[in-house]
């Protein structure tokens, strides 16, 4: 080998040793920064119960599976930290998903979040039926995923308790009127006066 296939030989390996570092460096900073937020929010939420009446929903995924009531009641509140996962096929999920839900099907679990989500993320997911979620929640438990969630009913009991979804099977025809602006002032003039007249 002579000097200058040498010097390359080092500078590669001195360029994959640097790499390497600063890999780990971002994800060393990456899980410093989720632990200072985790903690901002708790201390947030310790002084919000301390003074409300009201108790914060659960900040934490505590159990394996969970009703819509629960994931819509920290959606409510604001809870930040959380990834709703739909696991059905894209077709599906174009049609009416969970507002913010991102579509991961089950067989692309778990290579698809690995890189993209924390281990201690909160994750509730739901697919075409409970035993379609069960065994991604398991797929992700096993690949070392801490705080997993089914979603009991899916979407199906999400959309009975009026939770926001998106998709193209949600988009209504608005109407004639909708874009008339003396047609939505006359009707909300109506509403206001229906109003007055029961108080």
């Amino acid at each position: 080998m002579n000097i200058d296939q040498e010097n390359a030989k080092l500078s590669n390996e001195g360029i994959n040793k640097m790499t390497e570092n600063a890999g780990d460096k971002i994800q060393q900073t990456f899980e410093e920064a989720h632990e200072r937020e985790e903690n901002t929010l708790g201390k947030a939420k310790e002084t919000f119960n301390a003074k409300l009446p009201i108790p914060t929903p659960a900040a934490s995924v505590s159990a394996s599976e969970v009703s819509v009531h629960e994931l819509k009641s920290r959606l409510n509140w604001g809870e930040p930290g959380l990834t709703i996962l739909d696991v059905r096929d894209r077709d599906v999920f174009d049609d009416c998903r969970i507002l913010g839900a991102m579509n991961t099907p089950l067989s692309i679990l778990p290579g698809a979040v690995q890189s993209t989500l924390q281990t201690k993320r909160d994750i509730y997911l739901y697919g075409s039926t409970d035993e379609e979620s069960t065994a991604a929640a398991n797929v992700l438990r096993e690949a070392g995923f801490l705080q997993v969630a089914v979603l009991r009913g899916g979407l199906e009991d999400w959309l009975k308790i009026d939770g926001s979804v998106d998709g193209v099977a949600t988009n209504i025809n608005p109407g004639s009127d909708a874009y008339n602006v003396f047609s939505r002032l006359k009707e909300f003039a109506h509403e206001r006066a229906q109003e007055k007249s029961l108080m």
